[in-house]
């Protein structure tokens, strides 16, 4: 009886959490949607102006790094922002192109630090009724149902075995 009650409760939490994933997901795609689009604009300008130099930005980025300290530690930020732009860009083309349930299996696209933070902080759960929330909320509850029950039946298997083998020995 405990294991069942278990188990259903252990169920219903994962369901719940896990129906908040879809709105979660949507959320972090608007917010990386912004970084993109201001690293862009950044990354555009550089090229821009590396353009009317005659430089292509490899050769932007050797130049600018050999005008002082100034100029290196610059180089070197706008190397990881160019780095950064490519990286969330190809995160932000495969997120959109993937069904909502599909981005469950693919958590590592959802891992900048600044952005999950971010959305994290403003996120606000709902009660969705969309279905891939509700697939999820099913989903989620079966599995940890079921994991529960079957880790819980196997310990107090377990536990009634030892029980039996401690009488024989007795």
């Amino acid at each position: 009886m405990i294991t069942r009650a278990l188990a259903i409760l252990a169920g219903l939490c994962a369901g719940a959490g896990l129906s908040q994933f879809p709105a979660y997901a949507q959320a972090y795609l608007q917010r990386l949607g912004g970084h993109v689009d201001a690293l862009r604009r950044v990354v555009a300008e550089f090229d821009t102006d590396a353009a009317a130099l005659g430089l292509e930005r490899s050769a932007a980025l050797v130049q600018l790094a050999r005008g002082g300290e100034m100029g290196a530690a610059r180089a070197e930020s706008m190397a990881r922002t160019i780095d950064r732009y490519l990286a969330l860009s190809a995160d932000l083309r495969e997120l959109s192109a993937m069904a909502p349930v599909a981005r469950v299996l693919n958590l590592g696209r959802f891992a900048d630090p600044e952005i999950a933070a971010a959305t994290y902080g403003a996120f606000e759960p709902t009660l969705s009724i969309a279905p891939d929330a509700l697939l999820l909320a099913g989903g989620g509850g079966l599995l940890a149902g079921g994991v529960v029950w079957l880790v819980l039946g196997a310990l107090r298997r377990g536990l009634a075995r030892g029980g039996r083998r401690r009488d024989r020995l007795a």
